[in-house]
């Protein structure tokens, strides 16, 4: 099976083109955030005051995971705080999420409405923090790992998981 490369930021003909079961590897620069941090990126998108923080939405992927010394690697996507600012932040911009485990079928029906997806990735910290070649602290810092960070990857590995209206957790 061949590998979609993907390069950030990420357009609306790329996710287009993406089906599930394709597996892909990231290039280019992601966020990383999780239930401490994806809520008050909500709030700041709800509240009209995201350019109070120095992060472009547009085009991004966001990582579900903190990034501490010991490495990053996926939480639960399906966690009250990160599945429901999945639909906000897609409509920001946001064209891919990345975590573990299953969405909704309304979180599915918001990713395809905004041109976004969601991929799994394997919990490999070991692999994953090989594939980081930079990282800063974005937003946030007082959540120590649980900040909004940006990282610079090369050959992040994922598995789309929900594109185009279709998700690889039901068997319609």
């Amino acid at each position: 099976m061949q590998v979609v490369q993907l390069q950030t930021p990420i357009n609306d003909d790329v996710i287009k083109g993406l089906a599930i079961g394709d597996q892909i590897e990231i290039n280019g620069k992601i966020l990383c955030g999780r239930d401490a941090v994806l809520p008050k990126i909500v709030d700041l998108i709800l509240n009209d005051t995201l350019h109070t923080i120095d992060v472009s939405l547009k085009g991004t992927v966001i990582f579900h995971t903190a990034v501490s010394p010991a490495g990053i690697g996926p939480t639960t996507s399906n966690k009250v705080e990160i599945e429901s600012s999945i639909p906000v932040l897609s409509k920001a911009g946001v064209k891919l999420h990345l975590g573990k485990g299953a969405v909704g079928t309304d979180t599915v029906l918001a990713l395809h409405e905004y041109h976004s997806a969601f991929a799994v990735t394997p919990p490999t910290s070991a692999l994953f923090t090989d594939k980081m070649i930079s990282k800063r602290v974005a937003a946030f810092p007082e959540e120590g790992m649980e900040a909004l960070y940006e990282i610079e990857v090369k050959g992040f590995p994922a598995i789309i998981a929900s594109v185009n209206g279709k998700t690889i957790f039901s068997d319609d």
